[in-house]
């Protein structure tokens, strides 16, 4: 068995940025941007688009570590974020997800666990989730 005690690794507290590999850019900043109403906060380069969540950074990014990388296979998307809202605004954001036609994976609902939740996908298919602790 391992002793994670001493581990370095025992220093890290938060997250501080998400990194969403993306496909298309454009559809995916407009996306974060025009439907889910983030700012920009900085754009290193066009493969790299940062928005400030409360205290973290989701980063959009073009995954070209390499002049070789293959392109992200379709279907491969594997990741979820979730943000925490009021009860109230699971469902102002359920509305404003069908006004700009995104269609939901789920509508709000109460689970329960003790949240209400809402689910659906960015361009690149990746989960999204809005919930509140109810």
């Amino acid at each position: 068995m391992v002793n994670h005690t001493s581990s370095p690794f025992n220093a890290i507290k938060a997250i501080d940025y998400t990194v969403v590999y993306v496909r298309e850019m454009g559809a995916m900043r407009s996306f974060y941007e025009d439907v889910l109403g983030f700012a920009c906060h900085r754009e290193l380069s066009p493969d790299w688009i940062e928005y400030q969540i409360g205290p973290n950074t989701l980063t959009l990014a073009n995954p070209k570590r390499t002049e070789t990388e293959a392109p992200i296979p379709p279907g491969s998307a594997a990741l979820q974020l979730a943000f925490k809202v009021s009860v109230a605004d699971v469902d102002r954001c359920a509305d404003e997800l069908l006004s700009h036609d995104i269609d939901l994976l789920s509508p709000p609902t109460n689970q329960s666990f003790g949240h209400r939740t809402l689910f659906f996908r960015d361009p690149d298919g990746n989960v999204m989730e809005i919930y509140a602790e109810i």
